[in-house]
């Protein structure tokens, strides 16, 4: 397996329609017209995942405020998800894509490289999506920590 391709601004956003955290669907077009902020990480209730969403968590208001809808996407199971909300109180949708069809087509998954050496795995990678469903960002081996707050000041929002 050799790198995903990876997504530029101004190309469209791959459609989906994924089984969510509460046993419902979500599909990419069910927020046209809005702005989105797709976010992809490796796996529900470890401990990077668990901060990255926890941040993304307690700035929802205020990206909200601005416009933006949040979805985290994994390959975990959607009863994983469900219990990763519960546990930490998760405000927006985690959906599952459990054959990573949709994160591959994203080019968030993929060999990467991890302690040294190269792996397969979810890339963590977050992607803003404009009204008409385009690009506007793609952020590849994007930190755990931090990454939320970095975000939000490219977005202007601090």
């Amino acid at each position: 397996m050799t790198a995903p391709a990876r997504l530029s601004p101004g190309d469209p956003a791959p459609g989906f329609s994924l089984p969510t955290d509460d046993g419902g669907q979500l599909a990419l077009a069910d927020l046209r017209g809005r702005k989105v902020v797709l976010y992809a990480y490796p796996a529900a209730m470890t401990p990077g995942c668990t901060k990255q969403a926890c941040d993304f968590r307690d700035s929802l208001a205020s990206l909200q405020a601005a416009g933006y809808e949040v979805v985290g996407i994994s390959p975990d199971k959607p009863e994983k998800l469900a219990k990763f909300r519960e546990r930490d109180a998760i405000t927006f949708p985690l959906v599952a894509d459990t054959d990573k069809a949709v994160l591959t087509a994203y080019g968030a998954y993929g060999e990467k490289q991890m302690y040294g050496r190269t792996v397969t795995g979810v890339i963590r990678s977050t992607f803003v999506i404009d009204e008409e469903g385009r690009i506007e960002r793609a952020l590849y081996n994007v930190k755990a920590t931090g990454h939320v707050a970095k975000l939000r000041r490219d977005l202007g929002l601090d």
